[in-house]
Order: structure tokens, then sequence, then C-alpha cells
């Protein structure tokens, strides 16, 4: 195994917040950072030494990023195949491309986690019209319905209750294969983060407990106020999934923690994660930092938490206002920090994030909340 060091070059197949935020890790190690992605404006730009221009699927411009770069690495699931074959010819990618076919598509997914034994709800594919006909008849009660490719924060998704016309839902989630997923007797919503290096070495942060609205994230919170039982078996079930996927780079494993006490997992993401962005304040590492560490085959950083932490994302409704959002009086709670992603403001559109640490979870939630209020003080 080759291990980078500072001075390096490292590329990034995908140039957004997640991009952005490892770009700037990058940096502060003295890393120089060379980012592809299709938007020319996008968030990394202002970060990064270079950023080529190019679709996911670009495969002669993944292999001309790659070959500036000592490892490639990425902040988002939808790069083709042939764009990780095309990096992989030039310099190491961590994640491989195998990782990323198993996790960029949904149904693969599911049913890769269930070859293996790991715990996943009731769930049934369908490819077409009436297959999805036949799934939601399969169960009762409420079914979720998830686009294989293409679903984010929500999007290609829809939620079944009771009687449901096949052909509404179909078009609701794009007329595309999907998942459909029996509902469960939810408690709470978790996370686990898991880093691998090359050789071998792998950590795993606290876990954190996740709030969602309108199936988006909505806050966050580490450690997790959870019994520990949970969070060693969240953990343990986080580091199996890793190993089994042989990761190199990131793992975040969503999970549900059913009123019953089982765990289920819900989806996999080989890259940094809305759920630990509080790690920068709340942790002796931020995920970003052990991105670049794991990446780089350098020893892993420490994840304990210094101090409970909360984040909560800001969106770009907030910019709709007669008034700009007042970043001034949010600041003025102690343990309240501020991150923005560089990302013009439209409605529903994630364009940044408040963290607040605090001496217990609930009031580093409270903060987080109030500090988020007061951004719309002067309208």
């Amino acid at each position: 195994m080759t291990v980078v060091l500072p001075g390096g070059t490292i590329g990034i197949l995908g140039g957004g917040q997640l991009g952005r935020m490892t770009a700037l890790a990058a940096r502060s190690l003295g890393y120089r950072v060379h980012v592809l992605d299709p938007d020319p404006d996008c968030a990394a730009r202002a970060v990064s030494d270079l950023v080529i221009t190019a679709s996911f699927a670009d495969a002669a411009a993944a292999a001309e990023l790659a070959r500036g770069c000592d490892v490639v690495t990425v902040e988002i699931e939808k790069i083709s195949p042939a764009s990780m074959n095309a990096a992989a010819a030039h310099a190491p990618t961590r994640p491989s491309g195998a990782v990323l076919e198993i996790v960029q598509h949904r149904a693969r997914q599911k049913d890769w986690l269930a070859a293996h034994d790991f715990p996943v709800a009731p769930y049934h594919v369908a490819a077409s019209e009436a297959e999805l006909g036949v799934a939601l008849a399969a169960f009762s009660g409420v079914r979720y319905v998830k686009s294989s490719t293409g679903g984010y924060d929500g999007r290609g998704q829809a939620r079944v209750e009771g009687d449901a016309d096949a052909a509404t839902v179909w078009r609701d989630v794009g007329s595309a294969h999907c998942v459909v997923e029996q509902g469960v007797d939810l408690r709470e919503e978790i996370s686990v983060m898991v880093a691998r290096r090359p050789a071998g070495e792998s950590a795993v942060f606290p876990v954190a407990l996740n709030h969602h609205e309108h199936q988006v994230l909505d806050w966050s919170v580490i450690p997790a106020p959870i019994p520990d039982d949970v969070a060693e078996r969240a953990t343990s079930l986080g580091r199996a999934i890793a190993a089994a996927l042989d990761i190199e780079g990131l793992l975040a494993i969503e999970m549900f923690w059913l009123r019953d006490g089982r765990l289920l997992v819900n989806e996999l993401a080989p890259r940094p994660h809305n759920t630990f962005h509080h790690t920068e304040a709340a942790c002796l590492t931020s995920q970003f930092e052990q991105l670049v560490r794991a990446v780089c085959d350098l020893p892993l950083g420490a994840t304990d938490v210094v101090r409970p932490a909360a984040l909560i994302n800001l969106f770009g409704d907030l910019w709709l206002g007669d008034a700009p959002p007042a970043f001034d009086a949010a600041l003025a709670i102690p343990g309240v920090r501020c991150f923005l992603y560089g990302k013009s403001p439209r409605p529903g559109r994630k364009v940044g994030h408040l963290s607040a640490t605090a001496h217990t979870t609930d009031e580093a939630v409270a903060n987080a909340h109030e500090a988020r209020r007061r951004l719309t003080t002067r309208r």
C-alpha cells in the first residue's frame, strides 16, 4: 500500500459541500486538491487547486483527474463504473469502484445486505409498474417506495398507506426501478460512521441520533442519548458491514432502532455524511480530516467526543425574506458555529448548517434550534 504524505495531491470525484469541507481539511494538512464536478460553480471550487468541469459519467475526464493525483476519493455515489475504472487505472481509488456499484443502487445495496445476513426491513424490488403493484400488495400498513437510483433528501420516494394506485406511485418515484419497504415500528433513527485505511486500521465515531422532517435530515446530535448496549450493538454492526465491504475511506450506516429493541440497516453511504457534520465541533478528529487520513493511509485520528454537539441544517428558504439571516444573533449563543457551503440559496436546498456544543446533548439540541430561530429575528 502506498502512503500519500502531506504535500501530495488528492482527487475528489464530486465538488458539492462534502467535497468542499473535505478539501478544507486536506488543505489544512498540506495537501493539494483537484476536483471533478459537472457544475462549473460547484461548492468546492473556491477551495480547490484545480476543478475539472465534466459529467460523473465522463471516463476521460475522470482519467484526467486521476493522472494528476496521488489518490482519488468520492463525495457522492453517482460516479459511473466507467469513470471509477478510468480513474483507478492512474491512481488508487478509495473507496473502490466495486463498493460504489453496490451502494449507488438501492436494490443492489439491499440485496447485498440481505445476502450477507445484515438486518434490513422486509422489502421487495420492482422493475415495472406491474411489479410495484404486486410489491405494494405484499405488505400492509405503511410502505415506503424508493427509486433505486438518483433519490436524495427525500426525492424519488413515496410514503404509501392503505390502498394505493400503483400507477400513481410509479409516477411519483420517477417511473423507475425501485425498492418497496415495509414500514417499521420506529423508536429512533441513528447512524454510525466507520473509517478504514488500506493498512487495515479502523476507527468508529460515537453513534449519532438523527431527526428528519419530510424525509430530510433536520438535526442530529452526538453522542446519541441512547442506552450503552444499543450504541455498542450499532457500532459492532457498522464495523462488520465496513469490513464485509472492504471499504477504504468512510462508510456511514443509517439504522433504525425499533421499539422492540432491534436494529435494522436503512442505507449506506461511502463518504462523509450529513449526520456527522458536528464531528468538526464535537470530536478530536472531524469526519473530513478522517477521510483524508484514511484514503492517504495515514494513522486514523481519535474519535473521542470532547463535548456533546448538535447540528441543524439551513435551507435556502432562510434567504427569501426581506432581510438576510441574522447570523450575528445566532452566533451570540456560546458554542454555536456556522458553516455555509457557498451555494446559491433556493427553497428546499441545503446550503449550510449550524453546530452547537454544550454540556449535555439536550442543551446542544436546544441551542441549535434557538440559533436557527434567531436567524429570522429581524424580519
